[in-house]
């Protein structure tokens, strides 16, 4: 398959769906780690059992859910429970393999910030300066995304790559990578080892070992370093292995596009009911 015959966002949605293995434990967040997750779902990794905040477990949505209290995760799971007991036994218990999130900044480090925008920042033109009580931006905030990059067993985050969403610092660490000097889980006694894969719609980044600064891994078919290097808030680094992802595969295409059609059919279906 050539490049022109798929759009980068798909070739970020199924190179986050390959990094999910069958049969293991997926607590998914909203967006696009949804989208990867379901698709790794319906492809590859049938026996995957995809959790969301809402207590939902082993849902199988036909559609994608427009949040965690869409109905379709409830009437689609095996069992849904008490947001206390997942949180409790499922997460901090370390039953969860994988955390899949998404974010609005991601620094050099792999900190997630969902809180505020500019919340440091001085204000062009303005007499004062942001702060986290007068933001450039307010952010939906962490919900259980602090507690699942603690205590799932590998974190995964996607996202697209921008020089507004790969920042050198993030303005707010909501979501704890590895902090600010990239030390921050040493010595920590913590169920989970952080972020292991960063993906974009450009390329693939893992913490570098020792610092774990996150270094480019891989590029997608047709990117260029100079276009990662363009698209990111710091002098990233490049693997010295540096590698190409594989292109998606036609049923991989096929699989996604109908899962994106079914649930916008059904949205449209809602809205105008």
């Amino acid at each position: 398959m050539s490049t022109e015959q798929y759009s980068a966002a798909e070739m970020m949605t199924i190179t986050a769906a390959r990094a999910l293995h069958n049969g293991s434990t997926c607590f998914v967040g909203i967006g696009l780690p949804s989208e990867a997750a379901n698709l790794a779902r319906l492809s590859h990794a049938p026996d995957i059992t995809l959790i969301y905040e809402s207590g939902t477990i082993e849902t199988k949505p036909r559609v994608l859910p427009l949040s965690i209290g869409d109905g379709e995760l409830c009437e689609s799971a095996l069992t849904t429970v008490s947001v206390p007991e997942m949180f409790r036994y499922w997460l901090q218990g370390g039953h969860i393999d994988v955390g899949f999130l998404g974010t609005a900044q991601i620094d050099r480090y792999a900190n997630l910030n969902t809180t505020v925008i500019a919340a440091n920042h001085p204000a062009e033109g303005a007499d004062g300066a942001h702060s986290y009580a007068n933001p450039k931006v307010r952010l939906p905030g962490g919900g259980g995304a602090p507690e699942i990059s603690t205590n799932a067993k590998e974190v995964i985050v996607t996202l697209k790559h921008s020089v507004r969403t790969f920042v050198k610092d993030v303005d707010f660490v909501t979501t704890l990578g590895f902090g600010r000097d990239g030390q921050a889980r040493r010595g920590r006694k913590t169920i989970g080892k952080g972020p292991v894969m960063v993906i974009t719609d450009l390329c693939i980044l893992r913490p570098e070992p020792e610092t774990n600064e996150l270094i480019v891994v891989s590029l997608h078919p047709g990117v260029t370093r100079e276009q990662v290097t363009e698209a990111t808030g710091w002098d990233v680094r490049f693997a010295d292995a540096l590698q190409t992802t594989d292109l998606p595969s036609q049923r991989e295409i096929e699989v996604l596009r109908e899962l994106k059609r079914v649930t916008a059919e059904a949205h449209n279906k809602t809205e105008s009911a």
